[in-house]
């Protein structure tokens, strides 16, 4: 096929110079191996190539010298700025600033302005913008009841202010001057001092030749008009007379001045060629769902498209490099060879996101008596990462376990360190000294512990070389004053620009690339990606500390300038293209809508009858809309032999018995039940930092239990006496902090350090045992019959199988057991609203019920434990629920309440007066959780689903 590059070779091979005397000046260094590879296959005898360089290296030969990093450029900068009495805010915050200055400063040089006459302007128009005194008094009155911190913007920030706008002329001097000193630059300081002495330079020994330029800077137009004019150099365009002659069309915009300028002018061509209005090309436009979804689309184009074996003539362009694995992953065989142009980012490799999880577990980590914590959550994401866990699985498992288990917020150092080697070199604290040596040996530990082959291992070589860079500037730039904050970001800021460079052949196979690295290169089938508006082009504005009226005046880019730079970019991917495939998503991207490219908009109005006869695709993803099928798990052998557990025929004598909530939870939702209590599937256990209801109930119950527990232990009887009262007080504090001890696993002499949100609910629990101790003031003495932890209360129930009679195993535990008066009270402690009131027993075992009384079920349950266990107790068994919210009213009772209907209630005085309907509605439950006919199948209340741990197995 025909192509620029290939054109232009054959224009200098055929041409009056010999080729060893000849120097090609080209944009970038893909153009270069492109045009040499042309050379080659066009030259019939063995010939001397021509140098072939790009513009930067032609400017840095001519000056002697190459740019420094930014990052010790900054250093720099800084120590200038502090010199010439610049407010002492620190490198850290100068960093920023010193990002933006640089670039301005690069700018200004590579475009050749007055910087004194820009940065006077500057600072003028900065300080009419803080000059407040044009504002009447009313109106500074009004602004003052808009903005309060109006006044203290007046004389000393507005001097403030205005005196960084006139530092930066001298900022620009001192910085230029202390460079030369130091023998450093950066790259429009060279520029401007190749651009400044071109009389000087001697007549050079090679003809130059300039191919493919498109927008230059100052300096370079400088450069090349008077290696034109003075030298005799050649200038070859890349152009096409769709958008020159179209004063409409951007991508136009610098040839059309070219054109206009006595040196370049006569360079042009003539006629201008018309490549892209002709017939032939084709233009398909792709309507893409998600942005993922363009790869298997170009996936699918290249599989229908196209003969084997001329892949190099098709090329692939991703404006967004995130699309480079997932396209990788989905070409078709056909294509046996690629070859990738772009740069793979550092930062979205696993290496990378492993060691930044490393310096973040660094920003959350603290130091109590001596020793080191980090914070949880860092730690379970490293876990996470496969270099631990292939390290130690065990362990990672273990120590997870324990940290949800044990609800730790912060992890000892001594007991990571436990995992071994690479989890020695993780675990650590570092410092600002220590930081760059220590991660160099992480890399390195990493590194030795991946296999010869792996990809991983180009990642580390390209991290490990950065943090060797870095540890080099730092050694002798940094000032002191650098926090390990400071490095983090830098670290980040560093790994941000690096990219991976991938192996291969350059000149053969499907191409894919970047946009930029297009240029000058031609190919017969385009195939480009994310073609929306914000991403090709760009809609990233120009960073800069001068405003866009002053750079604009200055002759310095605007937004107008880099629109022009990419237009050109993309339309000149049409000059040599036979077929053109544009894809674009309808989905919005991180706030960008997705709208389609203004160059899919110019294409088809243009172009609508020559180029679009498919005209646009739309892309469909199935989406499955049919709606969820419902979720039944029929009672097979082993299921029932699973079931078996909980009876007098358990295997082993493993059994194991239903407690209320077992009970509750079939009555709720039978798939639940079964998820839970047959499959044995867990609910996710997390460490919970706030205090939720489930944690504050538990210490609730925790507290009240080591208040009386601890009571009968010191006097040594269970008797509960108005006298005790006083005595109980005084314990009220110290119960709540052994509750928080027991909840969160601290030793008994570890000093307790409380969170807000932990000090307000110790506070609020002191209160709740002050009621409860009031209650029970009133209503002593009473004995304590068994408190929670001491006492597992089990029974059983005989019930009828399809396998014959079972003896059904029960259990649970009883917050609290007392005698009072001759009636033994069942008290169970309840953090939420528990209503007291129920209709009848057959409605507590009424799943269709939504007003069924759980807490009611319990604590008849209880009763039901109780007599089995005390089977010649004659005394009444009272249930009672102590709801902390409620114990504060005048009127709280803690008794339960039948009440058939809305005019009449009795209280609840004894189980035994509703023993045989209980359990006979529990038999009833029972006998249909063992029934073989009966699936586990899901609830048909959904209210119930949005608390159900297992709600996305069900996807409800």
């Amino acid at each position: 096929m025909n192509s620029f590059l290939k054109n232009t070779a054959a224009r200098i091979l055929h041409g009056p110079m010999n080729l060893k005397d000849v120097r090609v000046i080209l944009p970038n260094r893909r153009a270069g191996l492109f045009f040499t590879k042309y050379l080659g296959q066009l030259a019939t005898e063995p010939v001397w190539m021509p140098e072939v360089y790009t513009v930067e290296e032609m400017f840095y030969e001519l000056a002697q010298k190459r740019p420094a990093d930014n990052l010790t450029l900054i250093f720099e900068l800084y120590k200038v700025y502090q010199s010439l009495g610049g407010p002492k805010d620190g490198f850290e915050r100068f960093y920023f600033w010193g990002e933006m200055i640089l670039k301005d400063f690069n700018d200004l040089d590579q475009f050749m302005v007055d910087a004194k006459r820009l940065f006077t302007n500057l600072r003028e128009q900065k300080m009419l913008e803080s000059d407040w005194s044009f504002l009447s008094e009313q109106q500074i009155a009004l602004i003052k009841e808009f903005w309060q911190s109006f006044e203290r913007r007046e004389r000393q920030h507005q001097e403030r202010f205005i005196q960084f706008w006139e530092l930066l002329n001298p900022l620009y001097e001192g910085f230029k001057s202390s460079l030369e000193v130091s023998g450093l630059a950066y790259t429009g300081m060279i520029y401007r001092q190749v651009a400044e002495d071109l009389e000087k330079l001697p007549a050079p020994d090679k003809h130059h030749v300039f191919v493919g330029f498109n927008a230059f800077t100052v300096a370079e137009e400088k450069l090349i008009k008077h290696f034109i004019k003075a030298f005799g150099a050649e200038i070859h365009w890349d152009v096409d007379a769709y958008y020159i002659a179209d004063k409409n069309q951007e991508a136009g915009l610098f040839f059309r001045e070219y054109m206009k300028d006595s040196i370049l002018g006569p360079t042009f061509p003539e006629p201008l060629p018309a490549r892209i209005s002709r017939n032939g090309l084709e233009v398909t436009t792709y309507t893409v769902p998600l942005k993922i979804n363009q790869a298997n689309s170009v996936g699918s184009i290249l599989e229908t498209s196209g003969e084997q074996g001329n892949w190099d003539e098709t090329v692939v362009i991703l404006p967004d490099e995130q699309l480079l694995f997932p396209l990788l992953n989905v070409l078709p065989e056909r294509v046996e060879s690629v070859n990738v142009t772009m740069g793979y980012p550092v930062k979205s490799t696993p290496v990378y996101a492993f060691l930044e999880a490393v310096l973040e577990l660094q920003r959350y980590s603290r130091v109590e008596d001596g020793k080191l914590y980090f914070y949880h959550k860092p730690v379970k994401e490293l876990m996470g990462t496969p270099y631990l866990m292939e390290e130690n699985p065990g362990f990672v498992k273990e120590t997870v376990a324990r940290l949800n288990s044990t609800n730790q917020v912060y992890v000892a150092q001594e007991t990571l360190m436990e995992g071994g080697g690479l989890f020695k070199l993780v675990f650590r604290q570092l410092s600002p000294a220590s930081l760059i040596p220590e991660m160099m040996e992480l890399i390195m530990g990493l590194w030795s512990r991946l296999g010869e082959k792996s990809m991983e291992r180009s990642y580390l070589f390209q991290c490990h070389k950065q943090m060797n860079r870095l540890k080099e500037i730092f050694n002798h730039e940094a000032p002191q004053d650098i926090t390990l904050e400071f490095f983090i970001r830098t670290f980040r800021n560093v790994f941000r620009e690096i990219r991976l460079p991938f192996e291969g052949e350059p000149l053969e196979g499907l191409q894919i690339m970047g946009v930029l690295e297009s240029r000058n290169l031609d190919f017969k089938r385009v195939i480009v990606c994310n073609m929306n508006e914000g991403n090709f082009p760009p809609s990233a504005s120009i960073n800069s500390m001068v405003p866009s009226n002053l750079r604009k005046a200055f002759g310095l880019p605007v937004q107008e300038q880099n629109d022009a730079i990419y237009a050109y970019t993309f339309y000149r991917l049409l000059h040599q293209a036979e077929e053109v495939h544009l894809l674009y998503t309808t989905a919005s991207d991180q706030g960008k809508a997705g709208e389609k490219s203004r160059y899919i908009h110019q294409l088809q109005i243009e172009l609508m009858e020559k180029a679009y006869g498919k005209g646009e695709v739309v892309v469909h993803v199935p989406v499955g809309l049919a709606e969820n099928k419902p979720i039944v798990i029929a009672k097979s052998d082993e299921i029932l032999l699973e079931l078996e557990r909980y009876t007098d025929k358990a295997r082993d004598g493993k059994q194991v018995a239903f407690s209320p909530s077992a009970i509750n939870t079939w009555l709720d939702c039978r798939l639940r039940f079964y998820l839970k209590y047959i499959a044995g599937l867990e609910e996710r256990d997390e460490v919970k930092e706030e205090v939720d209801p489930a944690i504050f109930g538990n210490l609730a119950h925790l507290a009240l239990e080591h208040l009386y527990k601890g009571f009968v232990k010191r006097k040594g009887r269970s008797s509960i006496e108005q006298s005790d009262f006083g005595e109980l007080e005084k314990y009220v504090f110290h119960s709540v902090e052994m509750a928080i001890r027991e909840q969160y696993h601290l030793e008994e002499d570890r000093e307790i350090k409380l969170t807000g949100q932990l000090t307000i609910a110790r506070d609020v629990l002191q209160k709740y045992l002050q009621a409860v101790l009031e209650i029970d003031r009133k209503t002593a003495p009473f004995e304590i019959i068994s408190l929670e932890a001491a006492r597992k209360y089990r029974a059983s129930l005989t019930i009828n199988t399809p396998s014959g009679p079972r003896l059904v195993a029960l259990g649970g535990i009883i917050d609290r057991v007392d005698l009072l008066q001759q009636t033994i009270r069942l008290i169970d402690y309840k953090s939420g609203i528990d209503a007291k009131e129920f209709k009848d027993i057959p409605s507590l075992f009424d799943r269709t019920d939504k007003k069924r009384n759980k807490a009611a079920m319990q604590t008849l349950f209880y009763g039901l434990l109780y007599q089995a266990n005390y089977p010649d107790n004659t005394l009444p068994l009272k249930p009672a629920i102590f709801n902390l919210r409620e114990i504060f009213r005048d009127d709280f009772n803690p008794y339960l309440q039948e009440k058939p209907d809305r005019n009449s209630k009795q209280e609840v005085q004894n189980y035994l007066d509703y023993r045989e309907d209980y359990e006979t509605a529990l038999r009833d439950t029972l006998e249909e959780i063992f029934d073989p006919q009966q699936a586990f199948n899901q609830t048909g209340d959904l209210d119930k689903c949005r608390t159900c741990p297992y709600a996305d197995i069900c996807a409800r």
